[in-house]
């Protein structure tokens, strides 16, 4: 669904000019004639079953009853996280490390909404590697990844608390991941269980996953919304009636997966055609993914970002505004907020 890696600053810069015409400039958030407010969202990528509740609250008219006039920012060569920092779009879709490592830098990135729960990626091998049976055997074998900077690491502390050492091999992957594990060009990848891992079920290329929060890894939010601090301030009402909204849908998805899934499906018909992957994603997120244990949906909690931020900061991936390393660990309460969630209770 989504793998990338965030810009550095220069290049991150260098491309907002490029970007610009897709967005309606800073705090763009703006009143319409009709009474309506204009909301910019950016996508980390083409439409998913990640994105199930905003589709299905647009379908269902829940922005547009809420006053709202959304504007869907379609993935581009600038991350969201660019986009959103640099005020050139109000909201857009992330996940824990991209804003971890932006909000670390000093950018202006905040978490508003957890679409996921739980970790929405595993560590995978081919389900007939009978000689694989614990993290500890990838020792020495070969990693097909995607270039992110916390990969090494994060495969890396799995292994070791498997029993093993932590060495292996890398190469980056050009297809998907199991398709580069049945090629045998590569023992083991992290692909995301709710779409690659159902995708080689249906390609008749079953994986066998290991969790990693069963080796010690903390959880992380795989799927967020994300927004500025200065949107946020300058707009808290909209931003409460866009998340109101956007959890209706979310709430929807949770409950009625087949129905969420056709109406992501009908609102991109023309990049969603494997109806049968998007059905089996919808209801699988749906399932395991949407709800905590507690049964909330889309709040977060300081424990979960301090312990990946810790993680991040031993492994010395994060870097400050002038691009050195920090010198303790962030305060990783301030890289979320639950205050503009719609009260459920």
């Amino acid at each position: 669904m989504r793998r990338r890696t965030l810009l550095s600053a220069t290049a991150a810069f260098s491309l907002l000019a490029l970007t610009t015409a897709c967005a309606t400039g800073a705090d763009s958030s703006a009143a319409a004639k009709d009474g309506t407010t204009t909301v910019t969202l950016a996508l980390d990528w083409t439409p998913n079953t990640n994105h199930t509740g905003i589709y299905v609250a647009l379908r269902k008219g829940w922005f547009e009853d809420a006053g709202i006039d959304l504007r869907i920012v379609p993935y581009g060569s600038t991350p969201p996280e660019t986009l959103i920092a640099n005020h050139k779009a109000d909201f857009g879709i992330s996940y824990q490390e991209g804003v971890t490592t932006a909000r670390a830098a000093g950018q202006d990135i905040t978490s508003v909404y957890a679409v996921t729960q739980k970790t929405n990626v595993t560590v995978a091998v081919r389900a007939d590697r009978d000689d694989i049976s614990s993290p500890k055997d990838l020792d020495g074998r070969t990693y097909a990844g995607f270039g992110a900077p916390y990969e090494k690491p994060l495969l890396r502390k799995v292994i070791q608390n498997a029993g093993g050492k932590g060495d292996f091999k890398q190469v980056t992957l050009n297809t998907s991941a199991y398709a580069a594990l049945y090629a045998g060009k590569a023992d083991f990848a992290m692909p995301m269980p709710t779409w690659e891992g159902l995708e080689a079920e249906l390609s008749g290329k079953p994986l066998k996953n290991f969790q990693l929060s069963d080796y010690g890894f903390p959880a992380i939010y795989s799927t967020l919304i994300a927004s500025s601090d200065r949107f946020l301030k300058k707009n808290p009402a909209v931003a409460r009636t866009f998340l109101a909204a956007v959890d209706k849908g979310y709430r929807f998805a949770a409950a009625h997966p087949d129905q969420a899934a056709d109406l992501l499906v009908a609102a991109n018909k023309s990049v969603l055609t494997n109806t049968a992957l998007v059905k089996k994603s919808e209801r699988l997120l749906a399932k395991e993914y949407y709800k905590g244990a507690d049964g909330t949906i889309g709040t977060q909690t300081a424990q979960r970002w301090q312990a990946f931020a810790d993680f991040e900061y031993r492994a010395g991936l994060l870097s400050d505004a002038d691009g050195k390393k920090p010198a303790k660990t962030p305060d990783a309460s301030e890289f979320f907020t639950n205050a503009y969630l719609p009260d459920t209770k």
